[in-house]
């Protein structure tokens, strides 16, 4: 599974954000020729995370560039890959020439989806960091009752992930920290939160019912 020709690139935290902001090589030594001034930084990159559930209907999604520009391109897209994942034991297909990986939980079915160039290694160690920290966000209940009663929560594990399709963190553990500080910081108690949730489901329920 692993292409080798993909594997290591830099990631943010080794080099490249120096790379971003326009660094450059160390100075060469005496005797040795200078060395060229880096260009810009390869990074990790997905194209989009989408959580389905197993009627294929979309529960949450991020596209982080314009493959898909429109919500019908979207959810066409997303209902194409469900017909093609949801009835296999695989954990990687390749579709309209992306790599796609996928996790099925209960009722659910979690995508993470990269170029064909993309390493699946690096596609699939999202996919398993966002499993992980939603259970533990979700106390080990894995499933779509639970995810929609902690979407607020699900989104703030994925922008701790990745941002504009950039993956930023690929260990729960610090996903977890991370969101945590957040909504520590919020100041936001369990009462407040669950107002708010409270009234984020009604309208998802409604929005599921027309």
């Amino acid at each position: 599974m692993q292409r080798p020709e993909a594997w290591p690139r830099p990631h943010l935290g080794e080099g490249a954000a120096a790379a971003q902001a326009g660094g450059l090589a160390p100075p060469a030594r005496a005797g040795e020729p200078a060395a060229p001034r880096l260009q810009e930084p390869s990074l990790y990159t997905i194209k989009a995370v989408f959580i389905l559930d197993n009627d294929g209907h979309r529960l949450l999604a991020k596209y982080y560039d314009d493959t898909f520009p429109s919500m019908k391109e979207q959810r066409a897209f997303e209902k194409n890959v469900f017909n093609k994942t949801s009835r296999t034991d695989s954990e990687i297909a390749f579709f309209g020439g992306m790599t796609i990986v996928y996790k099925s939980s209960i009722d659910l079915f979690l995508y993470v989806v990269g170029s064909s160039h993309e390493n699946e290694l690096m596609l699939m160690s999202v996919l398993t960091c966002l499993f992980e920290s939603l259970n533990h966000i979700l106390r080990k209940n894995v499933e779509k009752r639970w995810l929609l009663e902690n979407m607020d929560g699900a989104f703030l594990v994925l922008d701790e992930i990745v941002d504009g399709g950039v993956i930023l963190e690929s260990d729960p553990q610090q996903v977890i920290q991370k969101v945590n500080f957040r909504a520590d910081d919020s100041g936001l108690t369990e009462q407040s939160v669950a107002q708010v949730l409270q009234s984020a489901k009604e309208q998802i329920k409604w929005s599921l019912l027309k």
